[in-house]
């Protein structure tokens, strides 16, 4: 049996980043208490929670998609404690041992979408990476992870952001479209009081050279299980 989210039919609608997000996260063993940042429609700290015996919290700072990330908990027979706020005026009411996060990543430009619920979870402005990062690092329990991902042209950007807040990036995947084809995004479990040394995995690739899903993309996919339903909430 699969799980099931409700999305809106015209706003912003979770795609394969989440899911292999969430792919990349598992591996974490995820326990404790959790946080999903910006959590859209509650995909990804769902999934987790299906998965893992945790206590989530999530927070949404767009009042639909908080609404619909309600409604998927709930259907879903989920617990969470979920806010309707940005991350700059969250107040976190626990420490936690994983905060995950899919935060918009994409500059500002020309050809940015009009769409408001679209726009708010594409584009950097809306939550900048320095603050996702320090604040992260304050909220997080000692030895606690950050587990996100971001634009991978942005790379430098975030380890140096990483560096200042002192989390130690451990594990950096990068996901390709094609083989031939460079990384368009960066998977990265950063750790809080670790010294352990940087690991770059092996790429996630998703389309073999004939348009097909790889085995690794289909087993994201396939561990997700999700459905979509299309629906508009008043």
């Amino acid at each position: 049996m699969g799980t099931y989210f409700y999305q809106s039919a015209n706003g912003y609608c979770y795609n394969s980043d989440s899911v292999f997000l969430y792919a990349f996260a598992k591996e974490f063993s995820i326990r404790g208490n959790i946080l999903d940042i910006g959590c859209g429609v509650g995909i990804i700290g769902a999934l987790l929670a299906r998965d893992f015996n945790v206590k989530l919290y999530a927070l949404e700072k767009q009042k639909s998609m908080f609404e619909y990330a309600k409604k998927n908990y709930k259907i879903n027979g989920l617990q969470a404690d979920i806010e309707n706020c940005s991350l700059q005026n969250y107040k976190n009411k626990a420490l936690f041992d994983f905060i995950i996060s899919n935060p918009p990543f994409y500059k500002v430009d020309k050809n940015q979408s009009p769409n408001i619920s679209k726009n708010i979870a594409r584009y950097e402005h809306h939550l900048p990476l320095s603050v996702l990062i320090e604040k992260s690092a304050k909220m997080l329990k000692q030895r606690g992870y950050l587990i996100f991902c971001y634009d991978a042209w942005q790379s430098d950007d975030v380890l140096a952001e990483l560096k200042k807040a002192k989390l130690q990036p451990e594990f950096v995947k990068f996901v390709h479209p094609k083989a031939n084809k460079e990384a368009k995004i960066v998977m990265i479990a950063a750790r809080k009081a670790s010294k352990a040394k940087c690991k770059i995995l092996p790429p996630l690739i998703v389309f073999d050279n004939k348009g097909n899903y790889t085995k690794e993309a289909k087993n994201a996919f396939k561990a997700a299980n999700t459905y979509s339903i299309k629906a508009e909430f008043d």
